[in-house]
């Protein structure tokens, strides 16, 4: 009987210090969203956008219907100033069709298909180049915004290679090595392309595709030379068995894209991997991504300094 009080007490301690917890969730703001980028050799280009309430239609045409047109977009390297071009996508500059497509994460065929409008210069006096930096400032519905951002020095591969996985004869990881300069903040993102023929005679990749995690910093590495390898990011569909998801089979030829960026920039590209890696998922931490964008609005005006290196998969 004393036991059986003793647990009815301890029970009514414990249910008697709930106490009811309400959030005040913020109501929503409609944001402006700038997403430009220039790299070494290459044209800027910034695409803007309005955000979207958590609980809006996530459809195609809701995603079409966000990007804006009408901003006037300039981007400064500090000698030269270029007020940007407005396109769309039905109507490209000829031979424009391929960067555009690159840019925007879906191939030359599907430009017909999408009706999205984006600000760029061909002007080669505007093009990335190593050691400067860029300057971007969108006027649009009244407000002003504007960031910067520079294209610093790269740092290419000693050598890449590919070697077999385990007990595996026919497919492996890609590997590389790499010697991250000394007593500095160095960022890397890394990119890839298979460049060989499928069975329909075309290259097996439109576009450069990211791997998992593939942005990082030199924290633990700094000054460093060292090995490392990432997976396959077209090999997890499930026509592929389990024991070569992520591998390079045996006779692949790619091309990796290997890029340095700035501390804002990876901060933002950090934090929007980290987001995209977890989503859907109730235990993992919440993440806000930051920005580099002065003014009311969200995004990331980023530079990038790419090396490449073409692999062909065998020992």
């Amino acid at each position: 009987m004393r036991k059986i009080i003793y647990l009815l007490s301890i029970a009514f301690i414990l249910f008697s210090c709930t106490k009811e917890v309400v959030i005040d969730i913020p109501g929503y703001k409609e944001q402006i969203v700038i997403d430009g980028r220039i790299e070494t050799g290459q044209p800027p280009f910034v695409l803007i956008s309005k955000s979207k309430d958590i609980y809006s239609p996530t459809d195609l045409n809701a995603f079409l219907n966000s990007f804006q047109s009408g901003a006037i977009v300039t981007v400064s390297n500090g000698t030269t100033s270029v007020q940007l071009t407005e396109i769309c996508t039905d109507n490209l500059p000829p031979g424009s069709e391929s960067f555009i497509a690159e840019l925007l994460g879906v191939s030359v065929a599907d430009l017909a298909s999408v009706q999205i409008c984006g600000y760029t210069s061909f002007d080669p006096l505007i093009a990335g180049e190593i050691g400067k930096t860029y300057n971007l400032t969108v006027n649009f519905e009244g407000e002003t915004f504007t960031a910067s951002t520079q294209i610093v020095q790269p740092t290419p591969f000693d050598a890449v290679f590919w070697k077999p996985d385990g007990n595996l004869t026919t497919h492996g990881y890609s590997w590389a090595t790499l010697s991250d300069p000394a007593g500095q903040f160095d960022a890397y993102l890394w990119e890839v392309k298979r460049i060989n023929l499928g069975a329909d005679g075309l290259p097996k990749d439109d576009g450069f595709q990211k791997p998992f995690g593939p942005v990082f910093d030199d924290q633990f590495f700094d000054g460093l030379t060292f090995d490392f390898f990432f997976d396959n990011p077209s090999a997890y569909d499930d026509s592929i068995s389990d024991k070569f998801r992520g591998l390079y089979p045996l006779g692949d030829t790619l091309v990796i894209k290997f890029s340095k960026m700035d501390r804002d920039v990876y901060e933002f590209m950090e934090k929007k991997e980290l987001q995209l890696a977890t989503a859907g998922n109730p235990f993992a931490t919440p993440t806000n991504i930051p920005n580099n964008i002065t003014g009311d609005a969200l995004g990331v005006w980023a530079g990038f300094s790419p090396s490449y290196d073409t692999l062909i998969c065998q020992p």
